[in-house]
């Protein structure tokens, strides 16, 4: 069951990005939240939703709500990314149920992280003052700031020993690509 609702959630994904490359803003009005919401039913089959997945499970709701709030016919950006500063805010309770020193590659992730931002940050912000919405600077900023701390939590499950290597390797994929496509 929980590699059907996986597979499922990738073809989900896969057709929804087809749907976007397309244009086809009904097929895609359908797919992007079908998408979130298979994905949540796999991480409750596959955890039972206890413990740290809990988390990860209000980050997906979380995130699902952001996706609903930007496609509405009324932009509603501020209420989608606030929906997603909060998933990103759960994902990294979810990230650091376990203690962890910041030395070695932690602290390589952290600047190499904190260059990306400062950088991506700037593009931004200079995208938005062209555009004269110097008033979404502030949240956008929040923005950035949180996500980035998402994704270095993500890393630093590569090297929490309560982690399995793919698991971690995943989560820190998944993680970048979330950032990525958010920088696109």
């Amino acid at each position: 069951m929980q590699t059907f609702l996986l597979l499922t959630v990738f073809l989900s994904a896969m057709l929804d990005w087809y749907a976007v490359y397309r244009q086809w803003k009904k097929a895609e009005f359908l797919l992007k939240p079908l998408t979130m919401a298979l994905l949540f039913l796999w991480l409750l089959f596959s955890t039972g939703m206890r413990g740290w997945s809990v988390w990860f499970g209000i980050g997906i709701a979380l995130s699902l709500a952001g996706d609903i709030f930007l496609m509405l016919p009324r932009e509603q950006f501020i209420a989608g990314l606030v929906s997603f500063l909060l998933a990103h805010v759960a994902y990294i309770v979810g990230f650091n149920q376990s203690a962890l020193p910041l030395r070695g590659m932690g602290v390589l992730f952290a600047l190499i992280l904190a260059i990306l931002a400062v950088w991506l940050y700037r593009r931004i912000a200079e995208g938005l003052t062209q555009k004269g919405q110097e008033s979404l600077k502030m949240p956008v900023l929040a923005y950035t700031a949180v996500i980035s701390v998402m994704v270095f939590s993500a890393l630093l499950t590569l090297l929490r020993p309560d982690w399995t290597t793919h698991a971690a390797g995943m989560a820190s994929l998944g993680a970048a690509l979330f950032m990525l496509s958010d920088a696109i």
